[in-house]
């Protein structure tokens, strides 16, 4: 057994010979069997730690998604269609800041699927000038999270005072000081309001209790120094102010025009990421992606390609039969066969559940044609 553990590791990275095929494979599928024209494709990232404290030279602590800052990581860019099939996926040292990993996955996706460019939607993550100024230059549309909060201060009076505190009440603004051609389009909506609200006041709660203490709070917000000895902390009520105006409120920044594409369809499709955020929970949870023991570059990047063809597998089957991994797993779990041995006769007799109950599965129809009826 311990050879075979031996043997299976040795060979591993040998798998990264047929990276590309594995990925020309997951294009051709989306394109034949699912009716993909990569119009539109999703992006994100997240991030994979070890079962270590120590650094090497690929997996480094960094911003976790897993929240274990202290353990190294990997951070791991997927791309997929609309429905979440996975079509291409890059990995990356721990530290790489989010924001940096998009643009070669990008163009790596476009010299596969030929003339035509997708629309990138991306989330907030991805929002920086340079990749925004670079995908326009490359000839690329994308609809991008935007993050008001940084925004000037009158920007966001402009928002306070134009967008209407109806729920999914939207308007279109010009971004085109800080992007060529691009928008930002902000929507109100009453669920996000609540909850925004909740934390706000749960912020601000916590803001006076530390200042009642004469403390700072690690990362607290509306506490800024004061700059004088006998107080050194105080509210910072401009940001309170800035805050509250855009409670309930989400941005997309995209390049398309309104004439070619709503403003209701922009929001339509950056809501589509659920389907790559999903696929990350899939392969951590359901395929266990995570944690990960290997520690050479080679080994890291096959174990990550392993799991990138379990999650074509198990996204393919998701879409096709309209069922969760779970369930699949529960239904496929019910297709049983006992082979009982015969010591005094010597014969193999092969008792088999009663397959009536699946006969008109799709699940059963897809993985075998030929199942019985």
């Amino acid at each position: 057994m311990r050879y075979a553990e031996r043997t299976v590791y040795r060979l591993l990275p040998k798998l990264l010979e047929y990276q590309k095929e594995i990925e020309t494979a997951a294009i051709q599928t989306a394109r034949d069997v699912l009716q993909e024209t990569f119009s539109l494709v999703l992006y994100d990232v997240t991030t994979l730690y070890f079962e270590s404290f120590k650094e090497y030279d690929f997996q480094k602590p960094g911003f976790s998604k897993d929240n274990k800052p202290q353990q190294p990581q990997i951070v791991i860019g997927l791309i997929t269609t609309r429905l979440g099939f996975p079509v291409m996926h890059e990995v990356f040292e721990g530290n790489t800041f989010e924001g940096k990993t998009m643009l070669d996955i990008v163009h790596r996706l476009q010299e596969r699927v030929g003339n035509s460019k997708p629309v990138i939607v991306a989330d907030a993550g991805m929002l920086s000038k340079a990749n925004m100024q670079q995908l326009e230059a490359d000839g690329y549309s994308y609809i991008v999270g935007a993050r008001l909060a940084s925004t000037a201060s009158s920007f966001i009076d402009t928002i306070h005072k134009e967008l209407p505190r109806t729920d999914q009440a939207s308007r279109r603004f010009s971004y085109s000081n800080a992007v060529k051609n691009a928008s930002i389009i902000c929507e109100f909506s009453e669920a996000r309001y609540k909850k925004d609200k909740r934390e706000f006041d749960k912020q601000i709660k916590r803001a006076l209790q530390l200042l009642e203490r004469n403390e700072s709070g690690r990362r607290a917000k509306f506490v800024k120094k004061s700059g004088e000895k006998d107080k050194p902390f105080i509210f910072d009520n401009a940001l309170q102010a800035k805050a509250e105006k855009l409670l309930g409120i989400k941005g997309y920044v995209t390049n398309i025009p309104e004439l070619e594409l709503s403003s209701a369809d922009v929001v339509a499709y950056y809501r589509d990421l659920w389907h790559v955020e999903q696929a990350f929970r899939m392969s951590k949870s359901d395929l266990k992606a995570r944690p990960i023991f290997h520690y050479t570059q080679e080994a890291i990047r096959a174990h990550i390609l392993v799991c990138f063809m379990a999650l074509m597998m198990g996204k393919y089957l998701e879409i096709k039969t309209g069922r969760s991994l779970r369930q699949i797993r529960d239904e496929l779990w019910q297709v049983q066969e006992a082979n009982i041995h015969d010591e005094r006769t010597g014969e193999v007799h092969a008792v088999r559940m009663n397959t009536s109950k699946l006969a008109n599965s799709t699940l059963i129809q897809l993985l075998n044609p030929e199942f019985p009826h």
